[in-house]
């Protein structure tokens, strides 16, 4: 199971009007909230992570690593994309990802902020948790998540 994530407006709210906490390493704080709900969805469902944001490129998977775990996430795996979202979309990035490097049998789910992603063609939307920037990942969201990782027919909130 994946979980591909993003990180601002999904981890650290995007308020315009409120520059964001930092921490040690350089990278903003995580709001509490939205780190407890994604610890509960790779609770459920012992789900990788996937990094999407547009920051993948920035550390090397063993420093996200620490970086999450810095900040109370530790999944059993790290990966990030590796395509260069300067060029392409967070769109384009995601079908790459999916054509190449899906495996049917595995369940995935797409935590992000970015409304684009609803141009997704449905065999891959239907697997977007769309958060609002400002707020986050919730813990309603959340279960929507874990639902997907599941498979399961479900509503969202």
């Amino acid at each position: 199971m994946w979980i591909l994530l993003d990180i601002d407006g999904v981890l650290v709210p995007a308020n315009s009007w409120k520059k964001p906490e930092f921490m040690p390493d350089g990278f903003p704080v995580f709001n509490s909230r939205a780190v407890k709900a994604l610890q509960h969805i790779i609770a459920e469902t012992n789900a990788s992570v996937i990094l999407t944001t547009s920051h993948k490129s920035k550390y090397k998977v063993a420093e996200w690593k620490d970086l999450l775990k810095t900040r109370g996430i530790s999944p059993k795996k790290v990966h990030r994309l590796t395509t260069n979202s300067l060029k392409k979309t967070r769109t384009e990035e995601i079908l790459e990802w999916y054509k190449k490097k899906h495996q049917p049998s595995q369940e995935f789910v797409i935590i992000d902020d970015d409304k684009m992603l609803n141009g997704l063609p449905e065999y891959i939307k239907h697997n977007l948790v769309l958060t609002s920037p400002s707020v986050g990942l919730t813990e309603d969201l959340a279960e929507d998540a874990i639902s997907i990782l599941r498979n399961r027919n479900f509503t969202f909130s």
